[in-house]
Order: structure tokens, then sequence, then C-alpha cells
């Protein structure tokens, strides 16, 4: 890969390319960002849990504000390799120079934006809840699902992931009569995907690829990101049929969601009097006892002290963690530019970091674990994602395989018109997948109240 083929302006559901006009003041990936941030699918994020159940009386990061703040670390991170690799090369191609320092971030920052708009309800567990339903299947519904899907698409349900489906969200255009989805640029596109490969391909940690640990793209949109890969550049890996190197923007992409979600958990946790104050600052502050200036620790402790609300000081800790953070992370991917592009850096950007710091960063995931994702109330909300979502799921495939049912056309009459569901011959992996557009599509609190009225535990009112 190079540096010069790994941009360009062509867009889903676009035949022509556009002429590119550098003097445009809002160019082709503001507007990537402009698309994302006005779309109901990133509206919805705003009541889907990110760690800490919702709505609380405490306000706490939901998977809106968390994808806000991410993009905003994703442009800062951007900015700051781009202007490096335009001093590095200049103006090798006409344009290069004006894409890396002044549009990069804007790259980034939509995918960042956009990278957990796939997740279903209910964080990780809303996952953990569509593989467990569809891997839970036995008898006539098993056997039904099994002889009319490839394994790859079988694969597509029992190991969901919302990585795969935000691709999907992001370029399948569900009921309308226009391709392409979003209209998302390529390199925003192929700077979300995490794991560039199909299902059936992925969740394997033996290969030694970063792009075998998850996937990266359902069944259905394997041509689509073969169209972005060959575009850009993105060549295949040996031995696979659809498995590529990782396109370098999506290092940038990970490390601003990794500097993110280390730090704003234990900012919520503190605000929820989980975490003392004495904690947080014993975890953040060792980071600047080998720095200087700025960064030197007896000057951040100096205005901690300065400082009288305990909020305000954690806020202080993580602004300059952050910003310190994005520091070592541009300088690691600029040291690791030659493996980037050769594709074989197969792990992500936190691992480049020094021995020290990697002991640091592992003593916050490791009291991360312990006191934050195995708390009371998160793990509640995790039994009911499986709970709701598998309720859900039990409901509306019932429907699509026994489409003769009278219980069956009243109950796929709920799923959204957005979302086509035909019930016929030789159409079940797309009614699936549809039917998981429209669940995992859902927020949180719209889950649970459809559970409760399609179960019976609530009855609806007549409005």
């Amino acid at each position: 890969m190079n540096w010069a083929s790994l941009y360009s302006t062509d867009r889903t559901g676009e035949k022509r390319k556009k002429e590119r006009d550098y003097q445009d003041s809002r160019n082709a990936f503001l507007r990537d960002y402009d698309r994302i941030i006005f779309s109901s699918a990133f509206r919805r994020l705003q009541n889907k849990t990110q760690v800490f159940p919702l709505p609380g009386s405490v306000f706490v990061h939901n998977r809106l504000t968390h994808s806000l703040e991410v993009a905003s670390v994703g442009r800062s991170l951007a900015r700051a390799v781009g202007e490096q690799i335009a001093a590095k090369y200049g103006d090798i191609v006409p344009g290069f120079s004006t894409f890396y320092r002044y549009e990069l971030d804007s790259v980034i920052a939509s995918a960042c934006l956009g990278h957990d708009i796939g997740n279903p309800p209910f964080g990780h567990s809303g996952e953990d809840a569509i593989r467990s339903f569809f891997r839970g299947l036995d008898g006539e519904m098993s056997d039904r699902i099994n002889s009319s899907l490839s394994p790859n698409q079988l694969c597509d349900l029992t190991h969901f992931e919302g990585n795969s489906n935000a691709f999907r969200v992001l370029t399948h255009s569900f009921n309308e009569p226009d391709p392409g989805g979003y209209r998302l640029t390529y390199p925003t596109l192929a700077a979300i995907v995490k794991y560039p490969c199909s299902s059936s391909e992925g969740f394997s940690k033996q290969t030694g690829l970063i792009a075998t640990k998850k996937s990266g793209f359902f069944d259905a949109e394997i041509p689509v990101f073969g169209e972005i890969a060959g575009t850009l550049g993105i060549p295949l890996q040996n031995g696979y049929k659809s498995v590529y190197a990782r396109h370098p923007f999506v290092f940038l992409t990970e490390a601003a969601d990794d500097i993110c979600y280390r730090v704003i958990d234990l900012e919520d946790a503190h605000r929820l009097d989980l975490v003392s104050f004495d904690t947080f600052k014993d975890l953040f502050l060792p980071f600047f006892d080998v720095e200087t200036g700025y960064y030197a620790r007896n000057y951040i402790e100096q205005k901690l002290h300065r400082i009288q609300d305990e909020n305000q000081k954690v806020q202080y800790i993580r602004a300059r963690w952050i910003s310190l953070m994005i520091g070592k992370m541009s300088q690691a991917f600029m040291e690791n530019e030659e493996r980037i592009l050769a594709g074989t850096l197969q792990h992500d950007l936190l691992k480049c970091l020094t021995d020290r710091d990697a002991v640091l960063i592992d003593a916050i995931n490791k009291f991360s674990v312990k006191q934050i994702y195995n708390y009371k109330s998160v793990v509640e909300i995790e039994i009911a994602g499986y709970n709701v979502i598998g309720g859900l799921l039990k409901e509306f495939v019932t429907a699509v395989l026994y489409p003769d049912r009278t219980k069956s056309a009243k109950i796929i009459q709920l799923v959204s018109s957005q979302f086509r569901v035909t019930q016929e011959p030789g159409t079940l992996y797309d009614d699936l997948l549809s039917l998981l557009d429209f669940i995992a599509g859902m927020t949180d609190l719209y889950a649970i109240d459809l559970f409760r009225k399609i179960t019976g535990i609530t009855i609806p009112e007549i409005r």
C-alpha cells in the first residue's frame, strides 16, 4: 500500500467519478461527517448503553456521547499524523499534501463518528444475545436455517458482530431505491473496518492476523468492501478468500477509541461513586512521571491543587492524559509506518507504546474489568439484554420461518417499512438480516417497550 492511493473521493452508489474541487470549503470528507451526524441511526445512539445502564439520575456516557468524543480525539490524532506525512513526502501527486494536512482529520473524525453505529441495544451483551439465539436454535427452526444459508451466511448470524453491522448500516440502502446507503467516501468506510474479513474466516486468533480477530462485513457486503479495497489498493491476505490487510487509517480510528474508553469509563465510574478520586489519580498520574514541561507530573499536581471540585480534577487529568496519548499514538504510528503500509503490523497502536506505558495500561484494563465491567448494574443490564433481544428474535424469526401462521403476519407488520421482509422462497438470509437491521437499530428503551408489548407484559394503549 502507498499513501497516494489510500484516499479517494469515490462514494458507494456513485458510478461516475467526480472531479475533485480543492477550493470547495466543504470537501467530500466533511460531507461524510455531516451525513453521519444528521442520520437517525446516529441519533438513536443517545439511548444505547455504553457501559452503565440508561437512563440514570447521574448522566453518564451513552453511545452517542462516546462517539462524539472519539471523533474529537480522532480528529486531533489524524491532524498530527497527517502533518507528518505531508511534511515527509511533499506533493508527490497533485493534492497529496492538501489531503494529509487538511482532510485526513475529517476522514478519521467521520470514521470515529460511525464506528459504533451498528451496535445493538444493551452494549456488547446485545451482540452476545444475538449470537446466542442463533447458536441455541434446535429442531425444525435450526434445520430450516441451516439448509437455506451458506456457511458464511450462517456465521453472520452465529457470530453477529457490531463492526460488520456498522459497515452494513452505512453502505446498505435497505428498502430505498437508490444504492450506496449513506454514500460515504471509500476512505471513511475503510477506516471503520477494524477486522477486514468475512465471518467464516474471522473470529480466529490462531492465524496471527489482526484482521481475523473478529469480522468486518457480512456476506451481503463482501462485494462492497471488495470494490473499496480494489480502488484504494488494499491487498488480500495470501491464502484467504475474503481477508484483507487493514487500511492504515483504521489504526487511527481504533487508537482514538482505545484512548477514550479507557479513561471515560473510569470518569463515569467516579461520577457514580464507584471509584474514588485517589484511585483515579493513582491509575493515570504515573504516565506523567517521566514527562517534562506541560506534561510533567509536578506541573499537573500543582494545577490539581488549585482545583476545588473532585469532578473537575478528574476532568483535568482526563484532558491531560488524552493529550499525552495523542502524542504517543501519533509517534507510534509514524515509527511503524513501514509495517502499517506493508500490512504486517498485527496489533493496535496501544501495543506499540513503551514497556512502561504497557504496564500502566494493563493496570487500567485489569481494574476496569474487575471494578467496572463486572459491577452489579452493568451485569444486570447485560442479562436484561439477553432476555429482551432473545425474546424479540424468537418472535420475529419464528414469524419469518412460519409465514402461514396467523400471528406471523401481525408480527411482521411491526417491522418498520425501512426493512424489507418478503417471506418468499429463497430470501431467508435477506429476511433475517432485515430483522437484525430492525432489532439492532433499536434503542434500549424501545427494545424493552416492544418486548413488553408483544409478550403481553404491558398491554398497549390505543392511540
